[in-house]
């Protein structure tokens, strides 16, 4: 029985459409696209929230092959990485392959018809499908499963309920009393917009973030006419944002056992920073991280810090003991009363998104089992062992750099090798061995050795870089150029083909 689809692919964000570029690059043009909300563009879709934007400069984030000289901004807005998305979709004719409201439930491999079988559930029509594919891709990416902590009591509160992922844009701000649950990277953009029209904020932080100036500004349409007109202007530019980022990354996070005295800067600029912004010295003290800069993904604002000299606005660190229908009680009894409730809680990785649904490879295997009871692990951060046919472009020690593009681009060169060998034999299938796998894992949990994780100090961080078995599996510890040059290098005997990779 031969398969419906070459391909399948889970997942309309940039990881997915990525996938969908480099499968038409390589002759395998019967694929589709599934993804379970209304339109394509992934976290720049499902993410509207006030004050939206990317953390990474746009010229970095945004594929190298397809550059965008129409960026407002140094860190564009959300609305224009969904147009960007877009573009990018009808640019390599991916839209057709799109099909929008079809959640994945499931998937198995056929040994017997060498086919992945993967059951679709059809929110529209209030039915399911099966389809079936030589190969699956898995690009759910890593923030796909929002997180809604059980709080005692949250289901009495009367007030409206907003999550990040979920934003009522008609919902009038104005005179409410908000409270905002969460201080990452999300909350960081969202606390100014909520504190200019609410009448009274509470923003309750469980873990402190490091938050760094961001060097923001408008881009002259004349520089956007010299990036459209002169390309590798615009080129040069990203090469000077990546070499920065790299810098930081490598040195200040990977590296932190040879270079402590880059990371003790990057703490104490961040430090400076809120020390020029906030005024009073106890909420100052409580802004504070205790962990050494990079055990949680930093982020950067010029506003977040200023926002509590606000007399409106006020930081609450007491633990949450429960809610009740018009309020937040805190652990030492202390209540605050407010009308609407925003969750900024970030995402379930390590529970749920690993993988986001259920996959079933050779002999029953479950991948979420698998991973759970023997460590999280992917060769080259993209195949697993008795999984033949199947890619995870979100999966352990895949994430390469700061910006999500540089993971993208070297798993699109990644396919291109592996696949480029499988025509080269004439085979279909494909399985990373064993010893491959072994070997892959600890090379990269060896070279953490000397990363801020281990090296550093991170208790307290709370950070979604560590899983429920402590170890931080979710960042490749590599600099972007040795990423990307393992990536079109690995050893093709890492794999097996064909028939042998069913043994």
């Amino acid at each position: 029985m031969a398969p419906q689809y070459d391909a399948i692919v889970v997942g309309a964000g940039f990881g997915g459409m990525g996938a969908g570029i480099q499968l038409d690059r390589l002759g395998l043009r019967e694929f589709v696209i599934l993804e379970r909300e209304d339109d394509l563009g992934g976290t720049w879709h499902v993410n509207r929230y006030p004050g939206l934007a990317v953390d990474i400069a746009s010229v970095t984030y945004s594929y190298s092959f397809e550059p965008n000289p129409n960026w407002s901004r140094l860190f564009a807005p959300g609305t224009e990485l969904k147009q960007y998305a877009a573009h990018v979709a009808d640019k390599y004719d991916l839209r057709r392959r799109m099909r929008f409201g079809r959640s994945v439930s499931g998937a198995r491999w056929d040994d017997e018809h060498e086919q992945w079988v993967v059951t679709v559930d059809d929110r529209a029509a209030g039915s399911g499908e099966t389809l079936t594919a030589r190969y699956l891709l898995a690009a759910t990416g890593f923030l796909s499963q929002p997180y809604t902590p059980p709080f005692p009591g949250i289901d009495a509160f009367r007030g409206r309920i907003l999550h990040t992922t979920a934003w009522d844009d008609d919902y009038d701000l104005r005179d409410r009393r908000v409270a905002i649950i969460g201080t990452g990277a999300t909350a960081v953009q969202l606390v100014p917009k909520v504190a200019e029209r609410a009448a009274a904020l509470t923003v309750f932080q469980r873990t402190p973030i490091w938050v760094v100036p961001k060097v923001d500004t408008a881009i002259p349409k004349a520089v956007r006419r010299v990036f459209a007109r002169v390309p590798v202007t615009q080129k040069a530019a990203r090469l000077l944002n990546t070499s920065a980022l790299e810098l930081l990354m490598v040195t200040g996070v990977l590296h932190f056992k040879q270079a402590r005295l880059g990371n003790r800067a990057a703490a104490l600029l961040a430090k400076a920073h809120l020390r020029a912004q906030v005024r009073d010295p106890e909420t100052r003290r409580k802004l504070t991280p205790h962990y050494d800069f990079g055990c949680k993904r930093p982020t950067f604002s010029n506003t977040y810090f200023r926002t509590f000299n606000d007399p409106h606005v006020r930081l609450e660190t007491g633990s949450i003991d429960h809610l009740d229908a018009g309020g937040i009680v805190t652990a030492d009894g202390h209540r605050t009363e407010i009308d609407t409730l925003v969750l900024a809680t970030g995402f379930n990785l390590w529970d749920v998104n690993f993988p986001a649904f259920e996959i079933i490879g050779r002999d029953g295997l479950n991948l979420g089992k698998f991973w759970r009871d023997h460590r999280f692990q992917a060769y080259e951060g993209i195949t697993v062992p008795s999984f033949p046919n199947f890619l995870s472009l979100n999966s352990p020690y895949s994430y390469s750099g700061l910006s999500y593009f540089t993971t993208i681009e070297a798993q699109m060169k990644h396919m291109a090798r592996l696949f480029g060998e499988l025509s080269r034999r004439g085979e279909q299938v494909f399985e990373v061995t064993e010893a491959a796998n072994t070997r892959f894992l600890d090379y990269v949990t060896a070279k953490l050795d000397s990363s801020v994780f281990y090296a550093g100090d991170c208790r307290g961080a709370r950070s979604y870089y560590f899983n429920q078995h402590g170890e931080a599996a979710l960042l490749r510890p590599n600099s972007t150029v040795t990423t990307h040059r393992e990536a079109v290098s690995f050893p093709l005997d890492d794999y097996a083909y064909g028939r042998d990779a069913l043994r």
